[in-house]
Order: structure tokens, then C-alpha cells, then sequence
């Protein structure tokens, strides 16, 4: 199939931009940064828009910059670019680097956009993850004027955000990690590229070789990603060992709500979610091992 006609409109600056969606959001204006979820929408016509605003040409919206204890990473900034680790000052470029291999496949890591994933908000989406479990700060502008979300509140369901309609995603902050943190991920899916059907990200503070601090966040499993406070809190004050780590996953497990679907049973995600906890923790301990005795 192919598209329903639509206007194309390539505008000389976001706040030309944001006036434009202004101007035709109540009619069906839309924003194309990435495309690799709209422009296919558009194409099986399960999303319809009477104009297509293009941000490709607007300069210094495709490159990530640290600004005091922030990541900032402007909305179109693709997902290949996080390839390369030293995009980000460790260990937050480490772990970004880490998450962009799993995202989907190479042709689509190229063009698609961290705002643009911000945006769609799947469930599955892996920097929708990250930017929960970090609390990030997703910045907004209207022809208003500029609007901050926390993350804990930008996702109100599945593919639907507290964007509202006539509002550009313009940059996520994502805070940066003390150096001597510990992080871990995992994906589960079916083959690779894929949609997960369970993933799981942690950030491990220690101190004397006890947790004093943690983030724990789940994606693929409820109906958006977010932080798990339950499983942070029964690591705290604990050493990092296996015990903490089954303590972490039962507390998960009891916590969360998840989907269903025709193939997947909620009770399947229920045990998934303690499984990719518990690797998560795996690989951020290997991590704080690797640091305490780098030889």
C-alpha cells in the first residue's frame, strides 16, 4: 500500500516548526524526525497524516553534548550514533553503546531517532527504557514556549505520551552516572531485532561493598517502561551477591502488572521479568568485579 496524499513542509527552525504544527496539529499535522515507525504507518494507512513537517535540515539537532551533570541529546540524534561509546563520557557512553546494538537492525539504527523512539513509545522501546530508569527530562517546545516532563511522567500507556499535540520533542537530559558505577542490561526476544518481550535495565552504586544505591528498570513488560522501586529498594544496604540479586527479582515479580497478548500470557511476563532482572544484575556485578580488580 501506499501513503493517502499529504503535505510536505520543511521549516527554517523549530520555532517555525512548532508554529507550523500549531497551525495544522487539529487537522493532522505531523513531525518526521527518524520515520522508521510513521513513514511504514502511513504506508498500511494505520496512520494518517495531512501533513508531514521535516526537521531533517535543521542544523545542531543530531549531536549529543554534556552540559553540567547531563547528557543532553537532541531529538535527532539516530540510534548509531551511540555506536561508538565515546559519544557519552563513561560509564553512561558505555552502557548507551550497549543498548543501541539491540535496537532493532543496523539499516534502521542509521536513520531512526532518539526522539523519535521518545516519541512513538513502545513499550518495547529500549531508549524509552533509559531514559525512565535514569529519570531523564524530556524537553518540549510549542509555539507556547518550552515545557519540561519528567520521565516518570511522559508515558501515559502504550504508544501514547503527555505530549501534547501541537508539541515538538526537542532534546532528553539524561543524568550522568557517577564513574564508579555499575550498570547492566538485557533483552529477551524471540530473534534478533525483534521487539522485546522483556527487558531489563540497573545502575549499581557501592560503597564498602554494600549497595548504596540503585535503579532498576523494566521495558516489554507492563504497557510502558519504568522504574521498579520495590526491587531497588531490596537491594540497598546489601552486598551485591546472589541472594540480593533473587531478593531484587522476587520483589519485581510481585511488583509489576504485565500485558497480555494472543502469544504472550501475562504470567510468561511475570516470570520474564525476575529472569531479566536477574541477568541485568548479573552483568553490572561482572562489571563492579571487572573495576575492583582490572588485571
Amino acid at each position: 500500500m501506499k501513503p493517502a496524499p499529504f503535505t510536505y513542509y520543511r521549516p527554517t527552525s523549530l520555532e517555525d516548526a512548532a508554529q507550523r504544527l500549531r497551525d495544522g496539529a487539529d487537522d493532522g499535522a505531523l513531525i518526521l524526525a527518524g520515520g522508521q515507525s510513521l513513514v511504514p504507518m502511513m504506508a498500511l494507512r494505520v496512520a494518517y497524516a495531512t501533513e508531514l513537517i521535516d526537521l531533517n535540515a535543521l542544523d545542531g539537532l543530531d549531536r549529543p553534548r554534556v552540559e553540567g551533570d547531563s547528557l543532553v541529546i537532541p531529538t535527532l540524534t539516530r540510534h548509531a550514533t551511540f555506536h561508538d561509546a565515546r559519544a557519552a563520557p563513561a560509564p553512561l557512553g558505555d552502557l548507551l553503546a550497549c543498548v543501541a546494538a539491540h535496537i532493532a537492525h543496523y539499516p534502521i539504527r542509521q536513520r531512526g531517532t532518539f526522539g523519535g523512539s521518545l516519541s512513538h513509545a513502545d513499550p518495547s522501546s529500549e531508549w524509552c527504557l533509559v531514559t525512565a530508569t535514569l529519570d531523564g527530562t524530556v524537553c518540549l517546545l510549542s509555539a507556547d514556549g518550552p515545557r519540561e516532563v519528567a520521565a516518570r511522567d511522559w508515558s501515559d500507556g502504550p504508544m501514547s505520551t503527555t505530549r501534547d499535540p501541537d508539541e515538538i520533542l526537542t532534546e532528553v537530559r539524561l543524568p550522568l552516572p557517577e564513574a564508579s558505577a555499575s550498570w547492566g542490561f538485557y533483552e529477551f526476544n524471540r530473534r534478533a531485532g525483534d521487539f522485546a518481550l522483556g527487558m531489563a535495565l540497573c545502575v549499581i552504586d557501592l560503597q564498602d561493598d554494600r549497595i548504596t544505591a540503585a535503579r532498576i528498570g523494566i521495558g516489554g513488560i507492563e504497557d510502558h517502561p519504568r522504574r521498579l522501586p520495590e526491587a531497588e529498594a531490596a537491594l540497598i544496604g546489601r552486598a551485591f551477591d546472589a541472594a540480593a540479586m533473587a531478593a531484587a527479582a522476587e520483589a519485581a515479580m510481585r511488583a509489576v502488572d504485565p500485558m497480555e497478548d494472543a502469544t504472550t500470557s501475562a504470567e510468561y511476563r511475570r516470570d520474564l521479568t525476575g529472569t531479566v532482572i536477574t541477568r541485568a544484575l548479573e552483568a553490572a556485578r561482572l562489571r563492579t568485579l571487572a573495576l575492583a580488580d582490572p588485571a
